[in-house]
């Protein structure tokens, strides 16, 4: 991984490829224009992985990242899993990036999420979804005076820094075994806890500064990220 070059940003070509897949989005245009998804996008985001993931690591230095291609690594595959999906299109018009920090699979623990299309980017801290143990140690946290004060003062730190969403599904009501009114009953019934950061313009993408526009959305999202470690953790995942 030292090897790799350094990021000089992604080329425009590769945000063209990506509004062109867009509209393209079939088995026909792609392989014609797979050398260009290579060398614009692929080859790039090789590079801009290490340079976010030896960032990162001064936030964490357990947060991993892997430059493989075959899904395996931190890059997502362009290949859509259309078998249980009504929408049969085969490709993703995006670069998913993930940098994830905890044992087992990368989706499955607290991270960092980058996602870029040809209008722009964003990144995303915290977990998508949470497997039933992280769940109930999840519910079990918030519910913690201690832990779930902290917890609130994580988001609220986000309030002053900029326009940051908090996101994830929830379920309609405070879960069972835990009361109605508790004060933080909002929290309680999140499935998943996330925070999406504010628009990354296109043009932003195409410098070097990008790695460090990317690794101060991630400093201030990462009050969440070490709360949500310590809780996967306490879960034994």
């Amino acid at each position: 991984m030292s090897e790799m070059p350094s990021f000089p940003g992604f080329p425009g070509e590769g945000l063209t490829f990506l509004g062109e897949l867009a509209t393209n989005n079939n088995r026909e245009w792609f392989e014609a224009h797979k050398g260009d998804y290579r060398s614009y996008v692929l080859e790039p985001a090789q590079a801009f992985v290490v340079a976010l993931g030896e960032r990162l690591k001064l936030l964490s230095s357990e947060i991993a990242y892997d430059t493989r291609t075959n899904g395996s690594g931190s890059i997502m595959r362009i290949y859509r899993d259309v078998r249980f999906s009504k929408d049969k299109t085969p490709y993703n018009p995006n670069l998913r990036v993930v940098f994830w920090q905890g044992a087992g699979k990368k989706t499955d623990n607290p991270g960092f999420f980058f996602g870029m299309d040809a209008q722009g980017a964003g990144l995303f801290g915290g977990m998508h979804t949470f497997l039933k143990p992280v769940l109930a140690a999840y519910q079990e946290a918030v519910a913690d005076d201690g832990l779930g004060a902290e917890l609130e003062a994580a988001l609220e730190s986000l309030s002053g820094a900029g326009v940051y969403e908090v996101g994830g599904e929830q379920y309609k009501r405070v879960p069972r075994g835990y009361d109605p009114g508790h004060p933080r009953a909002d929290l309680l019934r999140y499935k998943g806890l996330y925070v999406r950061s504010p628009k990354i313009e296109p043009d932003v993408l195409t410098t070097p500064a990008l790695v460090e526009v990317c690794f101060e959305h991630c400093r201030i999202m990462a009050p969440l990220h070490h709360w949500l470690v310590r809780v996967n953790q306490s879960a034994g995942s």
